[in-house]
């Protein structure tokens, strides 16, 4: 590009004129009401009839093995090979997790409801009696007896209410020895059959 090549540009002005201004904020959130606590009561009430799968998000830190429950995971796209999951803005784990920019996805199997349990607990050391082994890529823990595993990179973090939505690039996967998924529905663990 040429140095001068800025002079013959359009004014800001009329390039505004052509495409219009955009507003990309979100729009500021009306006022809580009494209602909102039935409101939100409801909208947990409706979505715990979606049934779901329950993983454990784990990840080698400086400061040791961290990791959390969490069961608002989904794939994302094959190719390329991207997962989400959706930990709270006010997780520790997860700022730990973040800041390693790796993690594994544990897929608990059925009769794991402890281990899903401890993990999202607050216990101070929540591997205490757990079996793990590290992951080839980073270390990150892969939880013994789950249905499955995905090693990933933190591809994307987007903040959507009082959430995140972590994207996931899938580096390695692994099928784990159990075959039978645990599940959640209705605030309660459940198995298949």
């Amino acid at each position: 590009m040429s140095p001068d090549a800025a002079e013959s540009w359009p004014h800001p002005e009329l390039i505004d004129s052509f495409h219009g201004r955009f507003d990309f904020e979100a729009p500021p959130s009306p006022p809580e009401t009494p209602s909102d606590a039935e409101a939100d009561a409801l909208f947990r009430t409706v979505l715990g009839r979606f049934a779901s799968g329950v993983t454990v998000i784990t990840a080698q830190t400086a400061e040791g093995p961290v990791g959390m429950t969490c069961q608002s995971f989904s794939s994302v796209s094959l190719r390329p090979p991207l997962i989400l999951f959706a930990p709270t803005r006010s997780s520790r784990a997860w700022a730990r997790i973040r800041r390693a920019g790796h993690f594994s996805v544990n897929i608990l199997a059925a009769g794991q409801e402890a281990v899903s349990n401890q993990f999202a607990s607050r216990a101070a050391d929540k591997y205490a009696d757990i079996s793990w082994t590290p992951s080839p890529h980073h270390g990150d823990p892969h939880l013994s007896g789950a249905v499955g595993y995905l090693d990933c990179a933190v591809h994307s973090v987007h903040e959507e209410g009082d959430h995140y939505l972590v994207v996931g690039r899938v580096l390695d996967l692994e099928e784990g020895a159990a075959t039978e998924p645990l599940l959640f529905f209705r605030s309660s663990y459940r198995e298949l059959g």
